[in-house]
């Protein structure tokens, strides 16, 4: 084990691990040994969603780490063709049965889907429900802008625990974390070390690649750490959550490695000013489920 990940108290009072592990685009195969790596260096945070088609394989990973159910935060979203209060909660019972545990930590929905909000705050509204009754510890959403969340809010009076978004050096969202702030909403990154920039392009790129960028590179020299841990010491230092993906056993060892060092206020602005304001992955505004179809 590298370190234990400090934890940030959600707008209900639970307590979410900072720094976890995604599976997006893990496939099935090896989902599971990714998961039981992460969970035996230390990591206690799961991320995944019904959309991932992995659910089954980490909740696999999580029996075959050994760490008690209880011990482990596990998140996994709602995915658009089940907008709908009822296909909501019928998608949820899917989603615990994949997994094979009776509660979940965070469930959230993928996408607000703005070009029909009526069936995005339905399923909302579900997740009140599952709420409510015990069955999830916390509700949330993925890709929310600014207006997003307050649309739902306004509809629900309920405000998400978590807003999980693109986030990294060069798309630092820092407009949007300052909404979430003043709402109450944990801001969490996905893509929190840019891949999303680089999937189809040469990963040496540092116009899309913010590892490869030289105030990145400087500071990792410095401490002697690689220009992903201080991308992720980054996101620590702003106080949001990250779910850096990986199926490699020493990645994954080395993005938790990121608690026996911090950065100074003055690296974390040089940091903050390589942001290009360019989003990698998808428009919130304009994502339907025909867009992934």
């Amino acid at each position: 084990m590298t370190g234990k990940s400090p934890t940030i108290t959600l707008n209900n009072g639970v307590q979410m691990p900072a720094l976890g592990l995604g599976v997006y685009q893990s496939t099935p195969q090896e989902t599971a040994e990714a998961v039981a790596t992460a969970l035996r260096e230390g990591y206690r945070l799961i991320d995944t969603a019904a959309a991932y088609f992995n659910e089954k394989e980490v909740g696999e990973g999580i029996i075959r780490s050994g760490i008690d159910r209880e011990d482990v935060f596990v998140t996994t979203k709602l995915w658009l063709t089940d907008y709908g209060y009822d296909t909501t909660l019928r998608a949820f019972d899917t989603s615990l049965a994949n997994l094979g545990v009776e509660y979940l930590d965070l469930y959230l929905l993928h996408w607000p889907v703005p070009a029909s909000f009526d069936k995005t705050v339905a399923s909302y509204r579900a997740a009140e429900k599952l709420l409510a009754d015990g069955r999830v510890r916390a509700i949330g959403v993925s890709n929310h802008n600014a207006d997003h969340l307050h649309r739902l809010i306004d509809r629900t009076g309920v405000v998400p625990a978590v807003n999980q978004v693109e986030l990294h050096p060069y798309f630092a969202q820092r407009a949007l974390r300052g909404a979430a702030a003043g709402l109450g909403v944990v801001t969490q990154a996905w893509s929190p070390l840019g891949g999303v920039n680089q999937y189809w392009e040469d990963g040496r790129n540092a116009a899309k690649n913010p590892l490869a960028h030289p105030t990145v590179t400087g500071i990792a020299a410095r401490y002697g750490k690689t220009p992903a841990q201080v991308v992720l010491r980054w996101h620590l230092e702003n106080g949001l959550s990250a779910i850096p993906k990986s199926v490699r056993p020493h990645r994954i060892a080395e993005n938790f490695d990121v608690f026996d060092f911090a950065l100074t206020a003055d690296e974390v602005a040089a940091i903050d000013a390589i942001d290009t304001g360019v989003r990698g992955g998808p428009d919130p505004d304009t994502v339907g489920a025909g867009d992934f179809s």
